[in-house]
């Protein structure tokens, strides 16, 4: 499988005074402000670090479905929360924290499979930071 996703950025201004718009082909993102302040501060918009650890999330709850999938369960829930750690100018760390609920699969068996799933996932994959990965499951 092959494909392309788009994403697009307008940035006005100086760094801490100016501000942006986020926009993705989806639209989900349409003009979705950003800034200093929404980044290192509280304010209106979303932030690239936020952005991070929603695809993050997303991209891991998705392929621990289709290794579980394999494995010859479905989930009910797969919950999971993702903590981008910035420090000095880099992402430090990633947690991913997983609440699951998961019928028909041992706690081992469970952990091995979404730690396979944590190394594989395609933005795992991409980001060059340690990810930690919490589990909770529930049978």
């Amino acid at each position: 499988m092959k494909f392309s996703r788009h994403a697009k950025a307008v940035w006005k201004g100086a760094g801490k005074e100016g501000s942006g718009t986020l926009t993705t082909d989806s639209k989900v993102l349409n003009n979705t402000s950003y800034s200093f302040h929404t980044r290192f501060e509280d304010g209106d918009g979303t932030n690239p670090e936020e952005l991070v650890g929603a695809a993050h999330a997303g991209c891991f709850a998705m392929q621990l479905s289709f290794l579980l999938g394999e494995e010859g369960v479905t989930p009910n829930t797969l919950d999971v929360a993702a903590s981008v750690n910035f420090k000095d100018g880099s992402i430090v760390q990633i947690e991913l924290n997983l609440q699951a609920d998961v019928p028909g699969i041992s706690e081992d068996k469970f952990k091995e499979v979404a730690t396979n799933a944590k190394n594989v996932c395609p933005i795992s994959k991409l980001l060059d930071t340690d990810i930690k990965l919490h589990i909770s499951l529930n049978q």
